[in-house]
């Protein structure tokens, strides 16, 4: 039983031992009811008020169990009460405890600025992963619920410089930010990019032309939810089909699919060999959509099978987390 049930069943178990007292003086005396109910009271709590009613036999007897009634419950409420109130914040504590000690520990993690509506699905996303995620959120009550799921989060104010340095900035790899206003997003990209140089930044972008000025600002990529939104719609009624297969192909079962980009290392075997020769849909069983060459931004679409892979090349494929793992192992690509 939890411990919110066990106070919840103390204070019926008092108001039902005030009604049995405040009935049984009733009848047993020649009390009023409110008198009577006066009478309880005393008697439970006590305090050695003299008894304002002749008490027979009977009703010396019915005290006796309305004290003993009455001491017993206080002592298991009491007990209770404070047992909830201790183990309740020694279980914060130690909570928060390990949680600051993993995030002391944080290396080549994300930073997600916000935990709104878009900020929730990025924490979904990554909870599918075993990627670390580190959440910067202002409200306390958010941050608590996040700690209390086991999510990785700190409480401050992602636009300050100090809060960004407690979220070890200058040792993540990737920041989003997901705040409900451009201008919050621009400062904090600003502050970030100037923290570190390599960070890998994603922005939301709420207005028209904001992706611009979140860009120039230093953000790698844009999303806007509400350009998304509309066109997500607008295909669901000019192009349900498509729209459908795209769903398949990324939702099977209860299993999730992923586009994921699989970097070549110097050091693994698929160097030098061609797609063929690598055999990657039969190794690993995922499906190479895409080749990019280091250092270019154009993508191969639908590589042939005498396509040659090189170090420094990324791969774009689709399959399933593990799937993507046993090619990382293979390219010898270390990120998480």
């Amino acid at each position: 039983m939890s411990e919110k049930k066990k106070l919840v069943y103390i204070l019926i178990s008092v108001l039902l031992l005030l009604i049995i007292g405040t009935l049984g003086y009733y009848l047993l005396t020649d009390l009023s009811l409110f008198n009577s109910f006066y009478m309880t009271i005393i008697t439970v709590s006590t305090v050695g008020y003299k008894e304002i009613g002749e008490l027979d036999v009977l009703g010396r007897l019915f005290t006796v169990f309305i004290i003993f009634g009455g001491l017993s419950l206080v002592f298991y409420a009491f007990t209770n009460f404070t047992s909830f109130l201790i183990e309740g914040e020694l279980r914060d504590i130690f909570r928060r405890r390990s949680m600051q000690s993993k995030i002391e520990q944080l290396s080549n993690h994300y930073i997600l600025c916000g935990a709104g509506e878009t900020g929730h699905s990025v924490i979904e996303q990554f909870s599918k992963t075993d990627s670390p995620l580190l959440v910067v959120e202002d409200n306390k009550d958010k941050v608590n619920n996040l700690i209390e799921q086991g999510i990785m989060a700190i409480q401050g104010d992602a636009t300050y410089e100090p809060t960004l340095h407690k979220a070890k900035i200058d040792k993540a790899q990737g920041l989003i930010t997901s705040l409900p206003s451009d201008a919050d997003n621009v400062l904090i990209v600003l502050t970030a990019r100037e923290l570190n140089q390599n960070l890998y930044i994603v922005s939301r972008a709420i207005e028209k032309n904001a992706d611009v000025k979140l860009k120039r600002a230093g953000a790698d990529n844009t999303i806007s939810p509400n350009v998304l939104g509309g066109a997500r719609m607008a295909s669901l009624l000019l192009r349900p089909t498509v729209v459908s297969f795209l769903d398949v192909i990324t939702q099977a079962g209860e299993e999730l699919l992923d586009l994921e980009d699989v970097v070549i290392c110097d050091n693994s075997d698929l160097v030098g060999k061609s797609l063929e020769q690598a055999r990657i849909p039969e190794r690993t069983g995922l499906i190479v959509l895409a080749l990019k060459n280091q250092g270019s931004s154009e993508l191969r679409l639908n590589p042939s099978s005498d396509e040659v892979l090189s170090a420094g090349n990324t791969m774009l494929v689709l399959g399933k987390i593990e799937q993507v793992d046993t090619l990382r192992e293979l390219a010898c690509d270390r990120r998480t």
